[in-house]
C-alpha cells in the first residue's frame, strides 16, 4: 500500500514539474563574411538557445553551400541575394525569409597600382571564387559596367581569403576580395589599391534563407532565427565592444580589427527588412537574373516573387 502511495505522489510531483520544450535543431552554412557575424554572436551569446534553437553554423565556401542544402546538411543558409536566383533557378529550392545586411565598401576589387581604371583589366590576369559566387557575380557586375564582359579577363578560381593572400604575395593583376579579407589590400599599399567596391557599385546584399520543407514544418522555429537575428543586432547596439570581441574571435581578429571590417557594412534591422522586401530585393533580382542569363550561370529565370516568405520579419 505504501509503495503505492510513493507511487501516486511520484507521478503527480512530475505532473507538477513543467516540460523543457525540445529545442529546434537547424543547421546554417555560412562563410567568414563580416556581414553573418550576427548570427554567429546569436549562438555564442546564447540568443539562438533562448529562443528554442539549437544551431549549429558550418563555414562552408558559397560555390559548395547549396550542395550542402541539397544533401541535407543544412537546412538554411547566408549568402547574397543574386545567389538565391542561381541556386533556384539550378533547382535548389530555397527561400529568403530575412535580409543580413548590405555592404557599404566590404566588397572589392583590388588591382596593381599601375591600372588607372577598371577598363585597362581587358588581358589581364583577376582572382575570383567559381562561377555562381558573389565575388565572380560582382566582378562580372563592374566588367559589364565599364563595356567589359568576363571573356575580357583570365579569371584564376580563388577564394577571397586565398585571392587577397595571393595579391598582396604579387601574384595576379587584379582580386576580388570581401571584409575582413579586403583589409588585407588596405594595409597594402604598396602591393597594390582598391580600384572598386560596392560604395561604388551598390549591389551586395545579404540574405538568410531556408529550405521551403523547414520553414512548412518549422515556422515558429524560422520566426525565431529573425527573431535571433534582430537581437543580435539589438545587442551590438548596446554592447559593442563584447559583440565586436565575441565576433572577431569567430574569424581570429580582434574586436577592434573586427569593428574595422564591420564599418564597410550595414546590418539590416527588422525596419530596414520591411522596406527591402516591399520592392528592393525584387527590382535587384530581376536585374541580377538578366546578367546570370547572360553569364550563362542559368538557363532560364526562375519565379522571382516566389523567392522569398517575409511571414518571419512581422
Amino acid at each position: 500500500m505504501l509503495t503505492k502511495l510513493l507511487a501516486g505522489a511520484a507521478i503527480v510531483c512530475a505532473s507538477l514539474v513543467p516540460a523543457v520544450a525540445q529545442e529546434t535543431k537547424v543547421t546554417v552554412g555560412i562563410s567568414g563574411w563580416t556581414g553573418f557575424a550576427p548570427l554567429v554572436l546569436a549562438r555564442d551569446a546564447g540568443i539562438f538557445k533562448k529562443n528554442g534553437l539549437d544551431v549549429t553554423i558550418k563555414k562552408i565556401p558559397q560555390a559548395s553551400r547549396h550542395l550542402a542544402i541539397q544533401s541535407g546538411d543544412v537546412q538554411c543558409a547566408a549568402t547574397t541575394v543574386e545567389t538565391w536566383v542561381a541556386w533556384n533557378a539550378n533547382g535548389v529550392a530555397t527561400k529568403q525569409i530575412f535580409q543580413l545586411d548590405k555592404s557599404y565598401g566590404a566588397d572589392g576589387m583590388a588591382v596593381r597600382n599601375s591600372i588607372a581604371s577598371i577598363k585597362d583589366l581587358k588581358g589581364k590576369t583577376v582572382a575570383a571564387s567559381a562561377p555562381g559566387t558573389a565575388p565572380y557575380f560582382t566582378l562580372a557586375w563592374m566588367l559589364k559596367k565599364n563595356g567589359l564582359g568576363i571573356k575580357d579577363v583570365t579569371v584564376v578560381n580563388l577564394e577571397p581569403g586565398p585571392a587577397a593572400q595571393a595579391f598582396v604575395a604579387g601574384q595576379n593583376d587584379a582580386a576580388m576580395t570581401y571584409e575582413p579579407y579586403l583589409s588585407t589590400v588596405r594595409t597594402a599599399p604598396d602591393k597594390g589599391k582598391i580600384i572598386a567596391t560596392t560604395l561604388d557599385y551598390p549591389m551586395v546584399m545579404d540574405t538568410f534563407g531556408c529550405t521551403p520543407k523547414f520553414l512548412d514544418e518549422n515556422p515558429k522555429a524560422a520566426k525565431a532565427l529573425a527573431d535571433s537575428y534582430f537581437e543580435a543586432l539589438d545587442m551590438i547596439a548596446k554592447d559593442q565592444a563584447k559583440s565586436y570581441e565575441i565576433m572577431g574571435a569567430d574569424v581570429k581578429q580582434t574586436g577592434e580589427a573586427f569593428g574595422n571590417s564591420a564599418k564597410y557594412l550595414r546590418w539590416q534591422d527588422r525596419a530596414a527588412n520591411k522596406k527591402f522586401f516591399a520592392g528592393e530585393h525584387e527590382a535587384f533580382s530581376n536585374e541580377a537574373a538578366d546578367l546570370l542569363l547572360e553569364l550563362g550561370i542559368i538557363k532560364q529565370k526562375p519565379d522571382i516573387k516566389g523567392l522569398v516568405d517575409t511571414r518571419f520579419i512581422q
